[in-house]
């Protein structure tokens, strides 16, 4: 399949830029894969079409203020964003101006508070880098650092806490996940009450999952790699709800990539951790997700592929194009979608 295939015409004005208030007063287009009927309700009806036998599974990752701005030891002003943790004080990031902070290189961020050296490239373009300061590592970026924003986002965050999911628990993120921003903490209490459990897993989210397909093969796309978590709790967790006859029910991409990936050996879901680089796209056979709640995704990128592989490529275009049509909100900040 070509990349060009994915593709779908999005107006600019339709790419959200600021969050909805409440959280779950987002707009929530509903699809029955079995009918193809399509439904516009609200965020906070979501809990109309679950059901007590199904397993709500979340990612409780936490986003870290991972872009840091500093001054080269040689003059001039840089930036820095963590991606991934390799050690106490050691991140795989990336850096700009690339061709001024090659390995020897060192960085003064927060007026000497914190001092980042430049010790080995990395792959992508990236740099290996050693973080210097006073006091803990976390406590210094949550002074110093800022939340990464996506790029299609021109909007200062006013609120930091807004690009945090309800449930954030463990910090590693460089992007949030997404779709479980329309929850609230009423709201999965009213799931609760409903019978339903909810499962935390856990998928550190990359940048990588903004970059753009460049190939027009998507077989020749070489996908980021992300840290997942499934506990032996979770893995038994979800499949009671199957043994009972309920639903696995995904919120979010990074939920999906996860709980694929603990299945991916065995062809049933289990205990798991690691680094994925799963590339699920049409013509995959799900092996533990059932539904899935989801934002929109950008035309072209591995995200709309994989809700593709859910709902069929021309299905998904096709309700992708009603989206537009209803002038749903788009991408992080957007409205959501319910696949079941």
């Amino acid at each position: 399949m070509k990349t060009s295939d994915f593709m779908y015409d999005l107006p600019e004005e339709l790419i959200a830029q600021t969050p909805v208030e409440p959280r779950d007063h987002s707009r929530l287009l509903v699809y029955d894969r079995a009918s193809g009927k399509i439904e516009h309700r609200h965020f906070y009806d979501i809990v109309d079409y679950l059901r007590p036998e199904d397993a709500l599974v979340i990612n409780d990752t936490r986003v870290i203020p991972a872009r840091l701005y500093g001054v080269r030891s040689g003059g001039g002003a840089c930036e820095l964003l963590l991606l991934k943790q390799l050690g106490p004080k050691r991140w795989e990031s990336l850096v700009r101006p690339g061709n001024k902070l090659m390995p020897g290189k060192t960085v003064s961020i927060g007026e000497g508070r914190m001092t980042a050296h430049v010790v080995d490239m990395a792959p992508g373009g990236g740099r290996v880098i050693d973080f210097e300061c006073e006091g803990t590592f976390e406590e210094a970026l949550d002074e110093l650092g800022e939340m990464p924003l996506p790029p299609y986002i021109h909007e200062k965050l006013t609120d930091p806490g807004r690009y945090q999911t309800v449930y954030a628990r463990e910090n590693g993120s460089a992007a949030a996940p997404t779709a479980g921003l329309h929850f609230t903490k009423e709201l999965l209490e009213r799931v609760r009450q409903k019978g339903v459990d909810i499962v935390p897993v856990l998928l550190h989210v990359g940048l990588g999952t903004f970059r753009p397909v460049k190939v027009e093969n998507i077989e020749e796309h070489e996908m980021h790699s992300e840290y997942y978590e499934v506990s032996p709790e979770a893995a038994k967790r979800i499949l009671a709800a199957r043994q009972r006859g309920g639903r696995v029910i995904a919120v979010g991409t990074t939920s999906v990539r996860t709980l694929e990936s603990a299945s991916a050996q065995s062809g049933t879901l289990a205990p798991s951790r690691g680094n994925t680089q799963i590339f699920i796209k049409p013509g995959y056979q799900f092996k533990c997700v059932d539904a899935l709640i989801t934002n929109f995704h950008l035309p072209g990128s591995t995200l709309i592929m994989l809700v593709s592989a859910l709902m069929g490529r021309e299905e998904a275009l096709r309700v992708y194009n009603v989206a537009v049509q209803e002038k749903y909100r788009f991408f992080s900040f957007g409205d959501a979608m319910l696949i079941l």
